[in-house]
């Protein structure tokens, strides 16, 4: 059976049982759906996300149903997992990942969308204003080309040799195609030359940061879109192989053996999207509500990852890091 939709099977016996539990306790219980192009994380993962959630009162299994559809690698099943979810009439859909978002808009007008994580919604056309989203898509977003351009300069900073530094891009994913001039103009203030490596499946990495190599790039920006996640530790091994120092968005990809990784904080990032949910469930309009954009960032070093590749990180950028891995 398709894992799908034994998922969904097995999602709708586990409602069905939850549905009568909360009306013998007459308890009302709300339903929300989320939609992400990647992987399922781990069930410890899920319940730090959904922890500020609980905190405000709405507790999975008691008064609230989530109904989680993951791609798990496979973009094309973004639409019809968006559209099963507004079949289901979900009152809300999360997603994750602009695709993911732009998935959505397509499939409802109606049915309020909160992005968890999105680039730049304006000039990828998901809404009218970051003010006034408008529609029925509101939530938190990541900045543009601005925090691109200061994951950049930070990898400079630790290797000021680099002159060719290299982009990973998920082919479909818009967000790429609408900033790409603008960091190319980046670049160009820095006195980099921009290689961007176009990426459509797992299976294609390998040879895609072979291919940074082949290009002569000196470094590599690895996004935070949920292939390149997903497949960190490959990602990884295959760049240090290669002497590539990398710069990530996430500390978990820094983990894996990443050299740098400056982000948002993803304790902001839950309580943000879980106050979303909130205020929805309680009556508000997504248009009535502000996009919001990440306001605290965390610079991260991987000591070992340094020695590995013969680098020096200096001592005056190790005392502004909020962490370590030694």
């Amino acid at each position: 059976m398709d894992r799908r939709i034994f998922i969904s099977t097995l999602t709708g016996a586990l409602l069905g049982s939850r549905l009568t539990a909360a009306a013998q306790t007459g308890t009302q219980v709300r339903r929300i759906g989320v939609l992400a192009d990647g992987a399922q994380p781990n069930p410890p993962d899920i319940q730090i996300a959904y922890r500020p959630l609980r905190e405000l009162g709405w507790i999975e299994g008691k008064n609230l149903l989530v109904e989680r559809r993951y791609t798990n690698g496979k973009s094309e099943l973004l639409t019809p997992l968006a559209q099963e979810l507004v079949r289901l009439k979900v009152e809300i859909i999360v997603t994750h990942g602009t695709l993911a978002t732009l998935v959505a808009k397509n499939a409802t007008t109606t049915i309020p969308i909160v992005m968890r994580s999105a680039g730049d919604p304006v000039r990828t056309g998901l809404v009218a204003s970051m003010a006034r989203p408008g529609g029925n898509i509101t939530g938190y977003s990541i900045v543009g080309p601005e925090l691109d351009q200061k994951r950049l300069e930070m990898l400079l900073e630790v290797v000021p040799t680099v002159r060719r530094v290299a982009w990973l891009e998920k082919s479909d994913n818009p967000y790429y195609r609408a900033v790409r001039k603008e960091l190319e103009k980046g670049c160009r203030s820095l006195g980099i030359e921009p290689i961007f490596i176009p990426v459509d499946t797992a299976s294609e990495l390998g040879s895609a940061v072979a291919e940074v190599v082949r290009q002569r790039g000196q470094g590599l920006i690895v996004p935070g879109d949920g292939l390149f996640y997903d497949n960190r530790t490959e990602i990884m091994r295959n760049a240090l192989t290669h002497k590539l120092p990398t710069m990530v968005e996430y500390k978990s990809v820094l983990r894996a053996g990443a050299l740098v990784c400056y982000s948002d904080t993803q304790a902001e990032l839950n309580k943000r999207f879980a106050a979303f949910i909130d205020k929805i469930l309680r009556g508000a309009k997504p248009a009535d509500l502000p996009i919001e954009q990440p306001t605290k960032f965390e610079l991260a070093f991987n000591l070992k990852t340094a020695k590995d590749l013969g680098i020096t990180i200096p001592q005056t950028l190790l005392v502004l890091a909020d962490d370590v891995i030694r």
